[in-house]
Protein backbone atom coordinates (compact mmCIF):
# COMPACT_ATOMS: atom_id res chain seq x y z
CA UNK A 1 0.00 0.00 0.00
CA UNK A 2 2.98 2.47 1.16
CA UNK A 3 4.49 1.15 -2.79
CA UNK A 4 1.16 2.42 -4.09
CA UNK A 5 0.88 5.53 -2.37
CA UNK A 6 4.18 6.94 -3.39
CA UNK A 7 4.05 6.16 -7.04
CA UNK A 8 0.42 7.85 -7.33
CA UNK A 9 2.06 10.49 -5.61
CA UNK A 10 4.41 10.55 -8.21
CA UNK A 11 2.19 10.20 -10.96
CA UNK A 12 0.59 13.54 -9.32
CA UNK A 13 3.76 15.61 -9.38
CA UNK A 14 4.47 14.79 -12.56
CA UNK A 15 1.23 15.34 -14.37
CA UNK A 16 1.14 18.06 -12.54
CA UNK A 17 3.78 20.01 -14.55
CA UNK A 18 5.56 19.34 -18.00
CA UNK A 19 7.50 16.89 -18.23
CA UNK A 20 5.45 14.10 -20.37
CA UNK A 21 6.49 12.87 -23.46
CA UNK A 22 4.38 15.63 -24.77
CA UNK A 23 6.79 18.58 -23.56
CA UNK A 24 8.01 20.42 -25.66
CA UNK A 25 11.70 20.52 -26.50
CA UNK A 26 12.86 23.56 -24.32
CA UNK A 27 10.99 21.74 -21.12
CA UNK A 28 13.33 22.62 -18.13
CA UNK A 29 13.26 19.18 -16.82
CA UNK A 30 14.85 17.99 -20.08
CA UNK A 31 18.82 18.68 -20.30
CA UNK A 32 19.78 19.46 -24.22
CA UNK A 33 22.59 17.06 -25.04
CA UNK A 34 22.39 17.95 -28.74
CA UNK A 35 19.98 19.42 -30.92
CA UNK A 36 17.00 16.65 -31.57
CA UNK A 37 18.16 14.66 -27.90
CA UNK A 38 17.66 15.45 -24.11
CA UNK A 39 18.45 13.47 -20.95
CA UNK A 40 16.36 13.81 -17.77
CA UNK A 41 17.22 11.37 -14.46
CA UNK A 42 14.41 10.18 -12.91
CA UNK A 43 14.86 10.01 -8.85
CA UNK A 44 12.23 7.84 -8.05
CA UNK A 45 10.91 7.07 -4.26
CA UNK A 46 11.02 3.43 -3.99
CA UNK A 47 13.83 4.46 -4.21
CA UNK A 48 14.91 3.67 -7.74
CA UNK A 49 17.23 6.20 -10.07
CA UNK A 50 15.85 5.97 -13.70
CA UNK A 51 18.19 7.70 -16.35
CA UNK A 52 16.21 8.31 -19.85
CA UNK A 53 17.02 9.99 -23.36
CA UNK A 54 14.63 10.83 -25.90
CA UNK A 55 15.23 11.39 -29.60
CA UNK A 56 13.13 13.93 -31.73
CA UNK A 57 11.90 11.70 -34.49
CA UNK A 58 11.48 14.62 -36.46
CA UNK A 59 14.68 15.50 -36.29
CA UNK A 60 16.38 14.81 -39.39
CA UNK A 61 19.82 14.64 -38.26
CA UNK A 62 19.80 12.09 -35.23
CA UNK A 63 18.98 8.70 -36.04
CA UNK A 64 19.41 5.17 -34.04
CA UNK A 65 22.77 2.88 -34.97
CA UNK A 66 23.32 -0.73 -33.61
CA UNK A 67 26.74 -1.77 -32.25
CA UNK A 68 28.32 -4.82 -32.34
CA UNK A 69 31.32 -5.33 -29.50
CA UNK A 70 34.72 -5.36 -31.29
CA UNK A 71 32.93 -4.52 -34.66
CA UNK A 72 32.78 -8.30 -35.32
CA UNK A 73 30.71 -11.17 -34.31
CA UNK A 74 33.10 -13.87 -33.42
CA UNK A 75 35.35 -11.76 -31.53
CA UNK A 76 33.49 -11.64 -27.79
CA UNK A 77 32.59 -8.44 -25.66
CA UNK A 78 33.14 -5.14 -25.21
CA UNK A 79 32.38 -2.10 -22.60
CA UNK A 80 29.10 0.25 -24.25
CA UNK A 81 32.09 3.08 -24.15
CA UNK A 82 34.02 0.94 -26.12
CA UNK A 83 32.08 0.40 -29.06
CA UNK A 84 31.17 4.30 -28.71
CA UNK A 85 34.75 4.85 -29.30
CA UNK A 86 34.52 2.41 -32.02
CA UNK A 87 31.65 4.10 -34.06
CA UNK A 88 32.21 7.24 -33.72
CA UNK A 89 33.57 9.20 -37.11
CA UNK A 90 33.01 6.04 -38.92
CA UNK A 91 31.06 5.72 -41.77
CA UNK A 92 27.36 4.77 -41.81
CA UNK A 93 24.88 4.04 -44.31
CA UNK A 94 22.58 6.42 -43.60
CA UNK A 95 23.16 8.89 -46.47
CA UNK A 96 21.38 11.84 -44.79
CA UNK A 97 19.12 13.69 -47.40
CA UNK A 98 20.56 11.84 -50.00
CA UNK A 99 17.98 9.40 -51.99
CA UNK A 100 18.65 6.58 -51.85
CA UNK A 101 21.19 6.54 -49.16
CA UNK A 102 25.18 5.48 -49.67
CA UNK A 103 27.85 5.04 -47.29
CA UNK A 104 30.02 8.58 -46.89
CA UNK A 105 28.77 10.14 -44.14
CA UNK A 106 29.80 9.59 -40.38
CA UNK A 107 28.18 8.93 -37.07
CA UNK A 108 28.57 11.43 -33.90
CA UNK A 109 27.56 8.97 -31.50
CA UNK A 110 26.27 10.66 -28.30
CA UNK A 111 23.91 8.07 -26.64
CA UNK A 112 24.27 4.40 -26.08
CA UNK A 113 23.46 1.43 -23.96
CA UNK A 114 24.09 -1.87 -23.62
CA UNK A 115 21.80 -4.46 -25.82
CA UNK A 116 20.84 -7.92 -26.40
CA UNK A 117 21.74 -10.95 -23.76
CA UNK A 118 24.55 -13.05 -25.41
CA UNK A 119 26.13 -16.13 -24.78
CA UNK A 120 28.44 -15.76 -21.55
CA UNK A 121 31.11 -18.39 -23.38
CA UNK A 122 31.48 -16.30 -26.59
CA UNK A 123 30.01 -13.23 -26.27
CA UNK A 124 27.66 -14.13 -29.25
CA UNK A 125 24.63 -11.87 -29.25
CA UNK A 126 21.21 -14.01 -29.16
CA UNK A 127 18.65 -13.74 -31.50
CA UNK A 128 18.93 -11.13 -34.59
CA UNK A 129 20.65 -8.07 -35.16
CA UNK A 130 20.81 -5.24 -38.03
CA UNK A 131 24.21 -3.41 -37.79
CA UNK A 132 24.00 -0.01 -40.50
CA UNK A 133 21.41 -1.76 -43.16
CA UNK A 134 23.25 -5.07 -43.25
CA UNK A 135 20.98 -8.23 -41.87
CA UNK A 136 24.32 -9.59 -39.52
CA UNK A 137 22.43 -12.05 -37.56
CA UNK A 138 19.57 -13.71 -38.31
CA UNK A 139 16.31 -14.00 -35.90
CA UNK A 140 15.67 -17.06 -33.86
CA UNK A 141 12.66 -18.83 -36.30
CA UNK A 142 9.05 -19.20 -34.74
CA UNK A 143 9.87 -19.34 -31.09
CA UNK A 144 12.40 -16.63 -30.62
CA UNK A 145 11.67 -12.94 -29.87
CA UNK A 146 12.20 -9.85 -32.51
CA UNK A 147 13.46 -6.99 -31.04
CA UNK A 148 13.36 -3.29 -31.29
CA UNK A 149 13.67 -2.04 -35.11
CA UNK A 150 14.25 1.19 -36.68
CA UNK A 151 14.18 1.94 -40.31
CA UNK A 152 15.69 3.84 -42.83
CA UNK A 153 12.29 5.92 -43.08
CA UNK A 154 12.58 6.99 -39.50
CA UNK A 155 9.60 4.49 -38.64
CA UNK A 156 10.12 2.29 -35.45
CA UNK A 157 8.37 -0.90 -34.51
CA UNK A 158 9.07 -4.54 -32.29
CA UNK A 159 8.89 -7.55 -33.55
CA UNK A 160 7.66 -10.59 -32.03
CA UNK A 161 7.87 -14.01 -33.45
CA UNK A 162 9.20 -14.46 -36.58
CA UNK A 163 10.29 -16.67 -39.82
CA UNK A 164 12.55 -17.21 -42.16
CA UNK A 165 10.90 -18.96 -44.76
CA UNK A 166 13.74 -20.78 -47.00
CA UNK A 167 12.77 -20.21 -50.65
CA UNK A 168 12.35 -16.32 -50.02
CA UNK A 169 15.72 -16.05 -49.05
CA UNK A 170 18.16 -16.42 -52.44
CA UNK A 171 20.56 -15.31 -54.73
CA UNK A 172 19.80 -14.77 -58.36
CA UNK A 173 22.58 -15.05 -61.18
CA UNK A 174 20.64 -12.62 -63.76
CA UNK A 175 23.34 -13.56 -66.71
CA UNK A 176 21.58 -17.78 -66.52
CA UNK A 177 18.57 -16.71 -64.57
CA UNK A 178 19.39 -19.35 -61.77
CA UNK A 179 17.92 -18.62 -58.20
CA UNK A 180 19.81 -20.25 -55.06
CA UNK A 181 18.79 -20.52 -51.78
CA UNK A 182 20.49 -18.83 -49.04
CA UNK A 183 21.09 -21.23 -46.13
CA UNK A 184 21.59 -18.71 -43.95
CA UNK A 185 24.04 -15.56 -42.60
CA UNK A 186 27.70 -15.50 -40.58
CA UNK A 187 27.27 -18.78 -39.56
CA UNK A 188 29.15 -21.82 -40.68
CA UNK A 189 28.01 -23.49 -44.02
CA UNK A 190 27.25 -27.57 -43.08
CA UNK A 191 26.79 -30.05 -45.92
CA UNK A 192 25.73 -28.76 -49.43
CA UNK A 193 24.86 -25.28 -48.66
CA UNK A 194 25.53 -21.27 -49.02
CA UNK A 195 25.91 -19.17 -46.62
CA UNK A 196 26.58 -15.44 -46.88
CA UNK A 197 29.46 -13.43 -44.39
CA UNK A 198 28.95 -9.94 -43.78
CA UNK A 199 31.70 -7.84 -43.19
CA UNK A 200 30.33 -7.98 -39.09
CA UNK A 201 31.51 -11.49 -39.08
CA UNK A 202 34.67 -11.14 -38.63
CA UNK A 203 37.82 -9.61 -41.19
CA UNK A 204 37.59 -13.24 -42.82
CA UNK A 205 35.83 -16.19 -43.21
CA UNK A 206 37.32 -18.21 -40.98
CA UNK A 207 36.43 -21.66 -43.40
CA UNK A 208 38.70 -24.36 -44.27
CA UNK A 209 40.50 -24.82 -47.51
CA UNK A 210 37.58 -26.61 -49.78
CA UNK A 211 34.61 -25.32 -52.01
CA UNK A 212 33.99 -22.19 -53.23
CA UNK A 213 34.23 -18.81 -52.21
CA UNK A 214 32.99 -15.14 -54.08
CA UNK A 215 33.69 -12.01 -52.89
CA UNK A 216 31.10 -9.93 -54.41
CA UNK A 217 31.38 -5.80 -53.75
CA UNK A 218 28.00 -4.15 -52.88
CA UNK A 219 25.95 -1.39 -54.00
CA UNK A 220 24.22 -1.56 -50.82
CA UNK A 221 24.54 -3.41 -47.84
CA UNK A 222 22.68 -6.75 -47.77
CA UNK A 223 19.32 -5.87 -45.93
CA UNK A 224 16.01 -7.04 -45.65
CA UNK A 225 14.58 -6.24 -49.03
CA UNK A 226 11.63 -8.94 -49.91
CA UNK A 227 11.20 -10.41 -53.75
CA UNK A 228 10.69 -8.91 -56.16
CA UNK A 229 13.15 -6.54 -54.90
CA UNK A 230 16.74 -7.24 -54.58
CA UNK A 231 20.25 -5.63 -53.88
CA UNK A 232 23.20 -5.84 -56.27
CA UNK A 233 26.89 -6.36 -56.51
CA UNK A 234 29.21 -7.44 -58.67
CA UNK A 235 31.89 -10.50 -58.29
CA UNK A 236 35.34 -9.69 -57.57
CA UNK A 237 37.00 -12.81 -56.77
CA UNK A 238 36.46 -16.38 -57.37
CA UNK A 239 37.99 -18.68 -54.78
CA UNK A 240 38.21 -22.61 -55.14
CA UNK A 241 39.32 -24.28 -52.25
CA UNK A 242 40.94 -21.18 -50.84
CA UNK A 243 39.30 -20.38 -47.24
CA UNK A 244 38.80 -18.11 -45.01
CA UNK A 245 38.55 -14.95 -47.39
CA UNK A 246 38.70 -11.77 -47.00
CA UNK A 247 35.43 -9.33 -46.29
CA UNK A 248 35.58 -6.32 -47.24
CA UNK A 249 33.90 -3.52 -45.29
CA UNK A 250 31.25 -3.19 -48.49
CA UNK A 251 31.31 -6.82 -49.79
CA UNK A 252 29.72 -10.28 -48.91
CA UNK A 253 31.72 -13.35 -49.39
CA UNK A 254 29.00 -15.95 -51.14
CA UNK A 255 30.49 -19.65 -49.29
CA UNK A 256 29.51 -22.67 -50.80
CA UNK A 257 30.05 -26.51 -50.08
CA UNK A 258 29.23 -30.06 -52.22
CA UNK A 259 26.56 -29.72 -54.38
CA UNK A 260 25.65 -25.65 -53.54
CA UNK A 261 29.77 -24.67 -54.21
CA UNK A 262 28.98 -26.21 -57.63
CA UNK A 263 25.77 -24.42 -58.83
CA UNK A 264 27.56 -21.21 -57.32
CA UNK A 265 30.76 -22.00 -59.64
CA UNK A 266 28.75 -22.65 -62.60
CA UNK A 267 26.89 -19.32 -62.24
CA UNK A 268 29.09 -16.75 -61.59
CA UNK A 269 32.42 -15.13 -63.75
CA UNK A 270 34.90 -12.12 -62.35
CA UNK A 271 32.31 -8.95 -63.02
CA UNK A 272 29.00 -10.67 -63.30
CA UNK A 273 26.17 -9.06 -61.43
CA UNK A 274 24.25 -10.98 -58.91
CA UNK A 275 21.57 -10.00 -56.57
CA UNK A 276 20.61 -10.84 -52.81
CA UNK A 277 17.05 -10.94 -51.89
CA UNK A 278 15.95 -11.24 -47.97
CA UNK A 279 12.50 -11.81 -46.18
CA UNK A 280 11.33 -12.39 -42.72
CA UNK A 281 8.10 -13.83 -41.98
CA UNK A 282 6.30 -11.91 -39.03
CA UNK A 283 3.61 -13.10 -36.70
CA UNK A 284 2.17 -12.54 -33.11
CA UNK A 285 3.29 -13.45 -30.31
CA UNK A 286 1.90 -16.55 -30.48
CA UNK A 287 3.84 -17.64 -33.58
CA UNK A 288 0.64 -18.83 -35.57
CA UNK A 289 -1.17 -15.30 -36.37
CA UNK A 290 0.03 -13.26 -39.52
CA UNK A 291 1.63 -9.88 -37.78
CA UNK A 292 0.67 -8.25 -41.57
CA UNK A 293 1.08 -4.65 -40.78
CA UNK A 294 4.87 -5.44 -39.58
CA UNK A 295 7.53 -5.13 -42.12
CA UNK A 296 10.95 -5.56 -41.68
CA UNK A 297 11.98 -4.21 -45.42
CA UNK A 298 14.59 -1.68 -45.20
CA UNK A 299 15.32 -2.06 -41.59
CA UNK A 300 18.41 0.19 -40.69
CA UNK A 301 19.06 -0.77 -37.02
CA UNK A 302 17.73 -3.38 -34.81
CA UNK A 303 18.49 -5.99 -32.07
CA UNK A 304 17.30 -8.63 -30.24
CA UNK A 305 14.91 -8.04 -27.59
CA UNK A 306 13.94 -9.76 -24.04
CA UNK A 307 10.54 -9.10 -22.18
CA UNK A 308 8.25 -6.87 -25.00
CA UNK A 309 6.30 -5.22 -22.27
CA UNK A 310 4.48 -2.62 -23.89
CA UNK A 311 2.15 -2.84 -27.32
CA UNK A 312 -0.02 0.27 -28.31
CA UNK A 313 -0.41 1.82 -24.87
CA UNK A 314 -1.00 -1.80 -23.25
CA UNK A 315 1.25 -3.38 -20.42
CA UNK A 316 1.70 -6.80 -20.92
CA UNK A 317 2.17 -9.40 -17.90
CA UNK A 318 5.18 -12.02 -17.52
CA UNK A 319 5.47 -14.08 -14.70
CA UNK A 320 9.26 -15.11 -15.59
CA UNK A 321 11.51 -15.13 -12.53
CA UNK A 322 13.78 -12.78 -14.71
CA UNK A 323 10.65 -10.63 -15.03
CA UNK A 324 9.15 -10.83 -11.61
CA UNK A 325 12.15 -10.01 -9.05
CA UNK A 326 14.06 -6.01 -8.91
CA UNK A 327 16.53 -5.75 -11.02
CA UNK A 328 18.30 -3.22 -12.86
CA UNK A 329 16.95 -2.86 -16.04
CA UNK A 330 17.48 -1.41 -20.11
CA UNK A 331 14.64 -0.76 -22.71
CA UNK A 332 14.14 0.93 -25.65
CA UNK A 333 10.28 2.47 -26.17
CA UNK A 334 8.79 4.84 -28.20
CA UNK A 335 5.82 6.87 -29.44
CA UNK A 336 4.92 9.25 -32.22
CA UNK A 337 7.18 11.32 -31.07
CA UNK A 338 10.12 10.45 -29.33
CA UNK A 339 12.48 7.23 -28.97
CA UNK A 340 13.45 6.52 -25.47
CA UNK A 341 16.44 5.10 -23.90
CA UNK A 342 15.73 3.82 -20.26
CA UNK A 343 18.66 2.75 -17.79
CA UNK A 344 17.39 1.88 -14.16
CA UNK A 345 19.81 0.94 -12.05
CA UNK A 346 19.80 -1.80 -9.04
CA UNK A 347 20.92 -3.77 -6.49
CA UNK A 348 22.03 -0.53 -4.13
CA UNK A 349 19.75 -1.15 -1.25
CA UNK A 350 19.38 2.67 -0.02
CA UNK A 351 19.50 4.56 -3.56
CA UNK A 352 17.98 2.10 -6.40
CA UNK A 353 16.62 -1.21 -5.40
CA UNK A 354 15.69 -1.63 -9.79
CA UNK A 355 11.82 -2.63 -11.22
CA UNK A 356 10.18 -5.76 -12.04
CA UNK A 357 8.86 -5.74 -15.76
CA UNK A 358 5.71 -4.26 -14.82
CA UNK A 359 6.85 -1.83 -12.60
CA UNK A 360 9.14 -1.06 -15.73
CA UNK A 361 6.04 -0.89 -18.19
CA UNK A 362 4.57 1.69 -15.60
CA UNK A 363 7.01 3.98 -15.79
CA UNK A 364 7.26 3.87 -19.26
CA UNK A 365 3.86 4.36 -20.31
CA UNK A 366 2.61 6.78 -17.49
CA UNK A 367 5.74 9.14 -16.95
CA UNK A 368 7.27 9.17 -20.58
CA UNK A 369 4.19 8.87 -22.12
CA UNK A 370 5.77 5.68 -24.38
CA UNK A 371 2.96 3.48 -25.82
CA UNK A 372 5.60 0.68 -27.47
CA UNK A 373 8.37 -0.44 -24.84
CA UNK A 374 10.62 -3.36 -24.79
CA UNK A 375 13.71 -4.59 -22.41
CA UNK A 376 16.92 -5.56 -23.49
CA UNK A 377 19.36 -7.03 -21.22
CA UNK A 378 19.41 -5.88 -17.43
CA UNK A 379 21.25 -6.35 -14.01
CA UNK A 380 25.20 -5.98 -14.37
CA UNK A 381 24.90 -4.74 -18.09
CA UNK A 382 22.84 -2.10 -17.72
CA UNK A 383 24.48 0.44 -18.76
CA UNK A 384 24.01 4.39 -20.52
CA UNK A 385 27.08 6.26 -21.95
CA UNK A 386 26.43 10.13 -22.95
CA UNK A 387 29.23 11.86 -24.89
CA UNK A 388 31.62 8.96 -23.87
CA UNK A 389 30.98 9.27 -20.45
CA UNK A 390 29.18 6.60 -18.19
CA UNK A 391 26.17 8.39 -16.53
CA UNK A 392 24.83 5.22 -14.25
CA UNK A 393 26.13 3.50 -11.27
CA UNK A 394 26.94 0.46 -13.03
CA UNK A 395 28.98 -0.37 -10.05
CA UNK A 396 26.37 -1.39 -8.33
CA UNK A 397 24.57 -2.91 -10.83
CA UNK A 398 27.19 -5.34 -11.33
CA UNK A 399 28.19 -5.51 -7.09
CA UNK A 400 25.23 -5.64 -5.16
CA UNK A 401 25.46 -2.52 -3.02
CA UNK A 402 24.67 -1.86 0.59
CA UNK A 403 26.28 0.26 3.21
CA UNK A 404 27.79 3.47 3.23
CA UNK A 405 28.71 5.04 -0.18
CA UNK A 406 32.08 5.96 -1.16
CA UNK A 407 33.21 8.19 -3.70
CA UNK A 408 34.29 6.75 -6.84
CA UNK A 409 36.21 8.21 -9.72
CA UNK A 410 36.51 9.85 -12.27
CA UNK A 411 33.01 11.51 -12.01
CA UNK A 412 32.02 13.54 -9.17
CA UNK A 413 28.96 12.60 -9.33
CA UNK A 414 28.87 9.14 -8.95
CA UNK A 415 28.82 6.98 -6.52
CA UNK A 416 29.46 3.46 -5.39
CA UNK A 417 28.68 1.13 -2.43
CA UNK A 418 30.72 -1.64 -0.40
CA UNK A 419 29.03 -4.61 -0.17
CA UNK A 420 28.95 -8.17 -1.03
CA UNK A 421 29.90 -9.17 -4.84
CA UNK A 422 26.99 -11.43 -7.04
CA UNK A 423 28.01 -13.62 -10.13
CA UNK A 424 30.21 -12.07 -12.27
CA UNK A 425 33.73 -12.95 -13.69
CA UNK A 426 37.02 -10.34 -13.62
CA UNK A 427 37.02 -10.54 -17.58
CA UNK A 428 33.54 -9.40 -17.70
CA UNK A 429 34.45 -6.17 -15.97
CA UNK A 430 36.34 -3.44 -17.51
CA UNK A 431 37.91 -0.37 -15.62
CA UNK A 432 38.64 2.51 -17.89
CA UNK A 433 38.71 6.41 -17.70
CA UNK A 434 34.76 6.51 -18.27
CA UNK A 435 34.31 3.66 -15.18
CA UNK A 436 33.48 0.00 -14.13
CA UNK A 437 31.63 -1.63 -16.77
CA UNK A 438 30.57 -4.65 -17.96
CA UNK A 439 32.27 -6.15 -21.37
CA UNK A 440 28.57 -6.89 -23.59
CA UNK A 441 27.82 -8.04 -26.93
CA UNK A 442 26.21 -5.11 -28.97
CA UNK A 443 24.47 -2.44 -27.92
CA UNK A 444 21.88 0.62 -29.66
CA UNK A 445 22.94 4.03 -30.00
CA UNK A 446 21.65 7.53 -30.84
CA UNK A 447 23.93 9.39 -33.28
CA UNK A 448 24.08 12.85 -35.28
CA UNK A 449 24.71 12.01 -38.63
CA UNK A 450 27.54 13.88 -40.03
CA UNK A 451 27.91 14.69 -43.85
CA UNK A 452 30.45 13.17 -45.89
CA UNK A 453 33.73 15.06 -46.49
CA UNK A 454 35.35 14.50 -49.22
CA UNK A 455 39.74 15.08 -50.16
CA UNK A 456 41.14 16.28 -53.52
CA UNK A 457 44.23 15.42 -53.20
CA UNK A 458 44.68 12.26 -55.53
CA UNK A 459 42.15 11.57 -58.33
CA UNK A 460 41.38 7.99 -59.60
CA UNK A 461 44.40 6.69 -61.96
CA UNK A 462 47.23 8.88 -59.85
CA UNK A 463 50.19 7.06 -59.29
CA UNK A 464 51.18 6.97 -55.60
CA UNK A 465 53.94 5.90 -52.79
CA UNK A 466 54.06 5.06 -49.60
CA UNK A 467 56.43 7.65 -46.96
CA UNK A 468 56.67 4.87 -44.40
CA UNK A 469 55.47 1.61 -43.51
CA UNK A 470 51.52 1.16 -43.65
CA UNK A 471 48.62 -0.94 -42.51
CA UNK A 472 46.03 -1.55 -45.36
CA UNK A 473 42.15 -2.14 -44.26
CA UNK A 474 39.32 -3.36 -45.43
CA UNK A 475 37.43 -0.81 -45.28
CA UNK A 476 38.16 3.42 -44.46
CA UNK A 477 38.55 4.00 -41.53
CA UNK A 478 40.51 3.10 -38.17
CA UNK A 479 37.66 0.66 -37.55
CA UNK A 480 38.38 -1.81 -39.94
CA UNK A 481 40.65 -4.80 -39.81
CA UNK A 482 44.34 -4.27 -41.34
CA UNK A 483 45.52 -7.29 -43.22
CA UNK A 484 48.51 -6.51 -44.42
CA UNK A 485 51.50 -3.79 -44.15
CA UNK A 486 52.68 -2.08 -47.68
CA UNK A 487 56.40 -1.26 -47.23
CA UNK A 488 57.39 2.29 -47.33
CA UNK A 489 58.49 3.39 -51.05
CA UNK A 490 56.22 0.91 -52.57
CA UNK A 491 54.40 2.29 -55.94
CA UNK A 492 50.58 1.96 -56.63
CA UNK A 493 47.57 3.33 -57.89
CA UNK A 494 44.31 5.61 -56.84
CA UNK A 495 41.71 3.38 -58.17
CA UNK A 496 37.87 4.74 -58.53
CA UNK A 497 36.03 2.94 -55.62
CA UNK A 498 32.19 1.22 -56.94
CA UNK A 499 30.92 3.42 -53.95
CA UNK A 500 32.21 6.81 -54.86
CA UNK A 501 34.12 6.83 -51.80
CA UNK A 502 37.28 7.85 -53.31
CA UNK A 503 39.31 10.41 -50.27
CA UNK A 504 36.64 9.88 -47.39
CA UNK A 505 36.65 11.38 -44.38
CA UNK A 506 36.63 8.71 -41.40
CA UNK A 507 37.98 8.60 -38.04
CA UNK A 508 40.01 11.69 -38.04
CA UNK A 509 41.85 10.79 -41.55
CA UNK A 510 41.00 10.65 -45.28
CA UNK A 511 41.33 7.15 -47.31
CA UNK A 512 42.29 5.96 -50.78
CA UNK A 513 40.98 2.97 -52.22
CA UNK A 514 44.50 1.52 -53.45
CA UNK A 515 46.15 -0.87 -55.78
CA UNK A 516 49.70 -1.47 -54.67
CA UNK A 517 50.88 -4.46 -57.26
CA UNK A 518 47.58 -6.46 -56.81
CA UNK A 519 47.37 -5.85 -52.97
CA UNK A 520 44.33 -3.58 -53.31
CA UNK A 521 42.60 -1.99 -50.14
CA UNK A 522 42.43 1.47 -47.97
CA UNK A 523 45.37 3.57 -47.00
CA UNK A 524 44.89 7.20 -44.99
CA UNK A 525 45.63 9.90 -47.17
CA UNK A 526 48.61 11.00 -44.53
CA UNK A 527 50.90 7.85 -45.81
CA UNK A 528 50.78 8.68 -49.25
CA UNK A 529 52.61 10.81 -51.35
CA UNK A 530 51.63 11.69 -55.56
CA UNK A 531 54.38 9.45 -57.75
CA UNK A 532 54.43 12.45 -60.34
CA UNK A 533 53.99 15.04 -58.53
CA UNK A 534 55.65 14.56 -55.26
CA UNK A 535 59.01 12.73 -55.69
CA UNK A 536 60.82 15.08 -53.90
CA UNK A 537 59.23 15.04 -51.01
CA UNK A 538 58.81 11.19 -51.22
CA UNK A 539 62.72 11.01 -51.67
CA UNK A 540 63.11 13.40 -48.84
CA UNK A 541 60.82 10.74 -46.61
CA UNK A 542 62.62 7.86 -47.14
CA UNK A 543 66.19 9.46 -46.96
CA UNK A 544 65.31 11.40 -43.72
Amino acid sequence: MRRSLLWLLLLVLVFAGSATAAAPADDPEWELITSGIEYRVYQLPDPNNVFVVRMDRDNPQVILESSIAQGKLTDGREAVSGMVARYDQALNFWGGVIKPPSWGTRNKVVVAINGSYFDLSNGIPQGGQVQSGWYVKRFDDLGGWGGFAWKLDRSAFIGECIDHIPEKQFVTYPATAIIQLIADVNNPRGANELVIFTPQYNSQTGTENSGVEVVVEMTHPTMVFPEPRYITGTVRQIRIDEGNSLIPFNAIVLSASGTAAQTLLENVQLGSEIRITQEITSYEYDCATPYIILDWTKTYASIQGAFFFLKEGQIREFNDPGATRRNPRTAIAFNEQYIFFIVVDGRDLYHSIGMTINELAVFTRDILGATWGVAQDGGGSSTMVINGQVVNNTYCNIYSCAGYYTPYIPSSTRYNHEGQSVLTTGSNVISSPTGIERAVANGMLMVVVQPGVYSTAFEPGDPVATISDTEMRLGPGTNYAGFTIIPEGTHGTILEQLNGLEGVLAKASYWWYVDFEGVVGWVPEDALANQAGDLGLLDWFINN
